[in-house]
């Protein structure tokens, strides 16, 4: 009898359609070399997301996932205890659907080359939905060719489009900047130009100015260029690519004669290659007051350096105005062990409860941040 009870103990999670495993002995300890400020609790919502970049949250609480391979996911977490029922997966098949928003019930993914949309898609989440092309026309160049996506306060579907190389004259407009959309998308047009790779903006819960991050060139050094956190007040503006980088660092081909001050300047510069993604503004009531309206960061991690940096969430805190950054601080580490690297933070999602979740396309897994006092 005891032999059948541990039998239909394994079994079970099978039985009833979970594809997410329970956590190995090693998972865990994993979790626990993560350094977070006192208070603060971190876990796993899910494990075996394959590859899971942006995230983003439908009306009932459905978490949805981008990847960098040809999935798209979505993780239900119907009893509300913080960890996902299942990874069910929606979409299979596309070309690298980074990107992930909710607007209206639909589901819009962006792959390299374009958006589609999933209409009511928490009632179809396990029959692989057909999806509607929303905008078939972004280039199809793999190089910075992820595509973070949001919808902003104007009702609008934005979408970056990275340069194609690592500093190069665009060789057509799109390259190196961030567009928007109406949501069916009619109306395309550059809101920001001379950003050389962005996967990760928010817009601020203050003012609404759209705030993004902005990763440096590569072959200068190891401490050359900064990584960026810039502010676009308005539509319009030029952040220096390929002409400057961190503000005021040359290109050594392109800046010959250009004057750094043409340019918009960042509000913060963060750490050199530390490949800073998926930012979020914190606007929630579980945190302690302090970390409200403040830009929370995941830096990925440094590929090309001789000393790796990054692999950790950074925190900006902005001052009373919340234009102006005032100083920038490791907020979780530990994903980084010495020179060895065991997961690589890309997207942040703040849930309605006010805790904060983490995706992660090393480890295959998205973390769930949350403060218990």
């Amino acid at each position: 009898m005891m032999r059948r009870l541990l039998a239909f103990a394994f079994l079970t999670p099978l039985v009833f359609g979970f594809t997410t495993e329970l956590p190995s002995a090693a998972a865990d300890a994993n979790l626990s070399k993560i350094k977070l400020p006192a208070g603060f609790a971190i876990s796993y919502f899910a494990q075996n997301v394959s590859g899971a970049r942006e995230i983003t949250v439908g009306p009932d609480g459905t978490v949805y996932v981008g990847t960098r391979n040809d999935k798209v996911y979505a993780l239900p977490d119907r009893n509300k205890d913080g960890r996902a029922d299942e990874v069910v997966t929606i979409a299979t098949g596309l070309n690298a659907p980074n990107g992930v928003a909710v607007r209206n019930g639909a589901l819009y993914v962006a792959e390299i080359n374009r958006v589609l949309r999933y209409d009511n898609i928490a009632q179809h989440l396990k029959q692989k939905p057909k999806p509607a092309v929303v905008y078939n026309q972004l280039p199809s160049k793999e190089w910075h060719g992820y595509r973070y996506i949001a919808f902003g306060p104007d009702g609008k579907l934005y979408v970056p489009v990275g340069a194609p190389c690592n500093s190069c004259l665009p060789e057509e407009p799109i390259f190196g900047t961030i567009n928007r959309m109406n949501a069916d998308g009619t109306g395309f047009e550059i809101v920001a130009n001379g950003v050389r790779n962005t996967v990760g903006f928010d817009w601020s819960p203050v003012d609404k100015a759209l705030w993004f991050t902005d990763n440096g060139r590569d072959n200068l050094g190891d401490n050359v260029p900064a990584d960026e956190l810039n502010r676009a007040s308005g539509p319009g503006l030029h952040f220096g690519f390929p002409y400057f980088f961190a503000g005021d660092i040359p290109d050594p081909e392109f800046g010959k004669g250009k004057s750094s001050n043409t340019y918009t300047k960042p509000a913060r510069k963060l750490g050199p290659h530390v490949a800073a993604l998926g930012m979020k503004f914190y606007t929630g009531k579980q945190f302690p007051t302090q970390y409200r309206n403040q830009i929370f960061i995941p830096e990925h991690g440094s590929w090309n350096r001789s000393s790796k940096i990054g692999y950790r969430i950074s925190l900006v805190r902005l001052d009373a105005t919340g234009k102006q950054a005032t100083s920038y601080e490791t907020f979780a580490q530990g994903w980084l062990q010495g020179q060895q690297a065991w997961g690589r933070p890309v997207c942040l999602l703040q849930l309605a409860d006010g805790s904060l979740l983490v995706s992660d396309d090393q480890n295959d897994a998205i973390y769930r941040i949350s403060y218990k006092g």
